[in-house]
């Protein structure tokens, strides 16, 4: 049986497993998700949010991924090459079926959704089709045909993981990214939520909570700054983030203002509140969109060529060229941005299509009067936000600006125009606000860190409600929440008559062409509602008819899901009163329950009882009639009404688009890992062949320089030059598309050929310095050897010297006569202190040698170890002197390094071990002198004629050893002066001895 643990070892493995915990969650990250930008910001310690840059060192990364086809077959278990942002959309002209750009348009949405169908219009080369189980949408790729199609929760869970690998890289090591805040549109249904969770949740990243651009950029607003308090008479502010970019455009609404709260103990503090009032938006008015007007404008131009007329060119045909289009999207986007800064702008194309080369010419006029009708859809965004909040556009203090589209001078326009330009303000980053809000409250949500206090609240953004069916078997409908409903309000309680167990579903309202279109999103089931029902009636005496099922709901704060708190049954019973423990105990001392301590009414009196054994059995009688009067009244009184509640078991279920199965979401997982090892295994790949061409480079190098040719054979040079040769032509042919592992064994077996030749100059260069300093250590050991044996020796001699002397005195004392005594005068025996001080002094003696502080056993080791060093190096040196510079080295550096250091460290082992005797010998003779000196202190004192000289501190001498700053120890030439100068102070204190007064 293995002994059981101590208290201490527990605690510390309850703090080790608490440290490696905080280590594991130490590191959150904030991801923008946009539509053709993803942006992300890292917090950690030492690290306050900062943008996680991506591989070319850019500060966010097109929302695009890659597979580029590879030339040969590929291997069992190998993928084709990835790549992400710029260099997956620069493919797009060569590889049009295999680059996914602007996945986010796509999440949630089933294959026959509007904007689906626009989407795979704009980009006629991927081919779209129904994931499978789930009609929600996926891509099929050419460069992996023998794969099934990738969900498009897949292609972004690679988006992702790209950027989760360069968060790792500014991390460091020590760090491990896996948890994060995500930012979305506040039009996102809970299918489209849903989506972006499972694609986190494939590579690994937990969803702290999900939070809406407006929301991301008003917290970042939030951090730099404080609001009036409103309980202490401050109007709240509000402002607008319109946030127009890539995909859609957003108007958000949102109260801030600062509020006093309790703290701890009788402390207040004042808190930063971040409220969203309601939401505008349109899911398909952004940068995309109007590119693509240009790109529609291109083409009716093209094919008005002459060029286009003589090939017969129709616009249908190059809508549906994918190469086509890939280069006139991308050069749209890049002349809109360009007309936002100027009036007019060209493009050019070499063989657009069919090798018809087309110039394009546009003005920023002709551009916003295409755009008329999109410019109309600006202020819908913006009234359909103002309505939700129920404000009026006077009452906003400012409109603050995000997103890309929205420096377009029509939009700027067009806001001026609603507002006023006196309230249109650029006070965030339009591109980083809503990643560093992101940040900001995954840091706020860790439990790693502690931030600024901004109680955020996230806007429900569409109505809600639930389904069910009554006991009498008619549907019901129920509205729970508004648009304006807030995330985290106090839980709804529901009231159901149902007896029975029975289903509810839950709804949101999605704004269609029709109207409104009821989504269903979760459904509960009761599991033991029936039975309940059974007991309280059989067990409580409950009327079926009053029992009633209760339910608490609330929408999650990560998410917006309905959430079940609570559920139970209960009803009202009718029981009697049960008499207690403490009653009985009150009986018993007459003290009565509550109903009998009331007060008397008018009329009644309290007297007191006589104890005269006359009117005992009088007293006896009438209190046995008043206790059944009192029993008669209890009886008729009405029984207490007690409230029941019984839990009710439920369980919960997703509705909607149908969740991965647990054997599909493992699958994607193993696939999405099996793709990065394939990645893996290729940069690895493609580092050795990188290696090995640089190797060969260096081969070249080396066989032109002194040293190298200095330390090797002319055979060595020769199969060097050989092997380097065909190494180099072997790289430039079948070698490019040659496995890891020949590429490692060709570079194996260079160096091999290499590495002895570098040793030996290495060698060369080192041994020299270190064979010097090996000496002088070994020199310094000789000296401090023989200082210290001599000094053994001297104080040998010395004690003998002493001990002889003393011999000698005790025998020329014991032959002295005692001479006769004089008669006693009147004043004998006292004396004049001074003069008997003066006249009693008596000759100093010789204090001799300090005292040594080793003695030969000591010194033994020491000597050992410095005479089998010297060996070996004098046997070394000869043997090394032997060889020619081709040779490989027998005295090493490697080996005189590890020499010097274990004789250091003997000599600093020896000077401790003298530190340690000092330090006991020291404390034991301090003890000594304080028993000493309180005994003293009782005796009277007595005249003395002659007495020797002491020091004012007999303490043995103490040797300060003193470290460096870098905690090492001193060397032997830093003990061996401490020492000296320990001696010097020491012979300076017997020197000073006086006679004691």
């Amino acid at each position: 049986m293995a002994p059981p643990l101590s208290p201490r070892s527990i605690l510390l493995s309850v703090l080790f497993l608490f440290l490696t915990n905080v280590l594991a969650i130490s590191a959150v990250l904030g991801v923008d998700l946009g539509t053709e930008y993803i942006k992300a910001a890292l917090v950690k310690p030492g690290i306050p949010l900062e943008i996680v840059l991506t591989k070319d060192s850019r500060r966010k990364e097109t929302a695009a991924v890659a597979f580029k086809p590879s030339q040969h077959a590929l291997q069992s278990g190998s993928y084709p090459e990835r790549a992400y942002g710029s260099d997956a959309v620069a493919l797009a002209a060569r590889f049009p079926g295999d680059v996914y750009p602007n996945l986010k348009t796509l999440l949630g949405l089933p294959l026959d959704d509007s904007i689906v169908q626009e989407y795979a219009a704009r980009h006629p080369g991927l081919q779209l089709e129904a994931a499978k189980g789930r009609d929600t949408i996926a891509f099929k790729s050419k460069a992996t045909e023998e794969e099934e199609a990738w969900m498009v929760e897949e292609l972004l869970a690679m988006e992702l993981q790209s950027i989760q690998r360069n968060a790792e890289v500014l991390a460091g090591p020590d760090f491990a990214v896996r948890s994060a805040v995500v930012t979305v549109p506040p039009f996102y249904t809970t299918d489209e939520k849903r989506a972006v969770e499972l694609a986190c949740e494939l590579v690994g990243l937990k969803v702290l909570s999900l939070i809406s651009d407006g929301l991301a950029v008003g917290l970042n607003y939030a951090t730099s700054r404080t609001f009036p308090t409103v309980n202490e008479g401050g109007k709240p502010e509000y402002h607008m983030v319109f946030d127009m970019g890539a995909g859609s455009t957003k108007a958000t609404i949102m109260k801030f203002q600062g509020r006093t709260v309790k703290d701890i103990g009788k402390f207040n503090k004042t808190v930063q509140e971040v409220q969203v009032l309601g939401n505008g938006w349109d899911r398909t008015l952004g940068g995309d969109a109007l590119n693509y007007l240009i790109v529609d404008d291109m083409i009716s131009k093209f094919v008005e060529t002459s060029g286009a007329k003589k090939a017969a060119v129709t616009a249908e045909g190059v809508r549906g060229h994918g190469r086509a289009m890939a280069k006139l999207l991308k050069e749209a986007e890049r002349l809109r941005h360009i007309l936002s800064a100027n009036v007019d702008t060209s493009g050019s194309f070499e063989g657009l299509y069919e090798d018809i080369d087309f110039r394009y010419k546009v003005t920023r006029a002709d551009f916003e009067k295409m755009a008329e009708s999109h410019a109309d859809r600006v202020g819908v965004a913006v009234q359909k936000a103002l309505e939700v909040a129920e404000l009026d556009i006077t009452q906003l203090d400012s409109i603050i600006l995000h997103g890309g589209a929205s420096r377009t001078p029509f939009v700027q326009k067009v806001l001026e125009k609603l507002a006023g330009s006196d309230r249109i303000r650029g006070n965030v980053n339009s591109d980083e606000a809503a990643v560093f809000g992101a940040v900001f409250r995954a840091a706020e949500l860790s439990p790693s860190f502690r931030v600024k206090e901004i109680r955020v609240s996230e806007g429900a953004a569409y109505a809600a409600g639930m389904k069910w069916t009554n006991p009498n078997n008619k549907p019901q409908q129920q509205r729970l929440w508004t648009e304006r409903s807030l995330l985290t309000a106090a839980p709804k309680e529901v009231t159901f008559t149902n007896h029975e167990d029975f289903s509810v579903r839950f709804f949101q309202q999605i704004p269609s062409a029709d109207g409104f279109m009821e989504k269903e999103t979760k459904e509960m089931q009761t599991k033991n509602l029936t039975d309940t029902v059974t007991s309280l009636v059989e067990k409580h005496g409950c009327a079926k008819e009053d029992i009633q099922l209760k339910v608490q709901l609330r929408l999650g704060a990560e998410n917006g899901e309905v959430q079940v708190v609570k559920t139970f049954a209960e009803c009202e019973t009718e029981e009697a009163e049960k008499e207690g423990i403490m009653d009985g105990v009150k009986n018993l001392f007459g003290f009565g329950k509550n109903k009998d301590q009331k007060p008397l009414a008018d009329g009644e009196s309290s007297e007191s009882e006589t104890t005269s054994t006359e009117t005992t059995k009088t007293a006896s009688t009438e209190s046995t009639a008043a206790s059944s009067s009192s029993a008669s009244a209890e009886s008729s009184e009405t029984p207490k009404k007690r409230l029941v509640a019984i839990p009710v078991d439920y369980s919960t279920e997703k509705l909607g688009i149908p969740g991965l199965p647990k054997a599909d979401l493992t699958k994607a997982k193993d696939r999405l890992k099996a793709f990065e090892t394939s990645d893996k295994a290729r940069r690895l790949r493609e580092e050795t062949l990188n290696q090995l061409e640089g190797f060969t480079y260096k081969v070249r190098d080396l066989l032109d320089s002194d040293a190298f040719v200095a330390a090797s054979t002319p055979e060595e040079r020769e199969k060097l030059e050989g092997k380097a040769s065909d190494a180099s032509d072997w790289v430039y042919g079948e070698g490019a598309d040659a496995p890891l592992k020949e590429l490692k064994s060709r570079l194996k077996e260079l160096k091999n050929l290499v590495s002895p030749v570098e040793k030996r100059i290495e060698e060369s260069s080192k041994r020299p310095e270190l064979i010097k300093a090996l000496k002088d250590s070994l020199n310094q050991t000789s000296t401090w050897i023989n200082t210290i044996k001599e000094q053994i020796l001297e104080a040998e001699a010395f004690a003998a010297s002493v001990s002889a002397s003393a011999t000698s005195s005790i025998e020329a004392a014991s032959s002295i006569t005692e001479a006769p005594s004089q008669q006693a005068g009147e004043f004998d025996g006292l004396e004049d202190e001074s003069t008997t001080t003066s006249s009693t002094t008596t000759e100093v003696e010789d204090p001799g040698p300090a005292p040594p502080l080793y003695t030969m056993e000591d010194m033994k080791e020491l000597t050992e170890l410095y005479e089998s060093i010297m060996s070996w190096l004098e046997k070394k040196m000869a043997e090394q002197d032997k060889l020619p510079e081709t040779a490989n080295p027998v005295l090493l550096a490697k080996e005189i390094a590890e020499k010097t250091k274990e004789l250091e460290k003997a000599g600093v082992d020896l000077a401790m071990k003298s530190v340690k005797k000092f330090e006991s010998k020291f404390k034991k003779n301090s003890s000594s002198k304080k028993t000493t000196k309180s005994k003293s202190k009782t005796k009277t004192k007595t005249k003395t004629k002659t007495s020797t000289k002491t020091s004012k501190d007999d303490s043995e001498p103490i040797i300060d050893l003193k470290f460096g700053e870098d905690g090492e120890l001193p060397s032997a030439e830093e003990i061996e002066e401490m020492i000296k100068n320990m001696r010097q102070e020491q012979k300076g204190k017997d020197g000073s001895k006086h006679d004691e007064l």
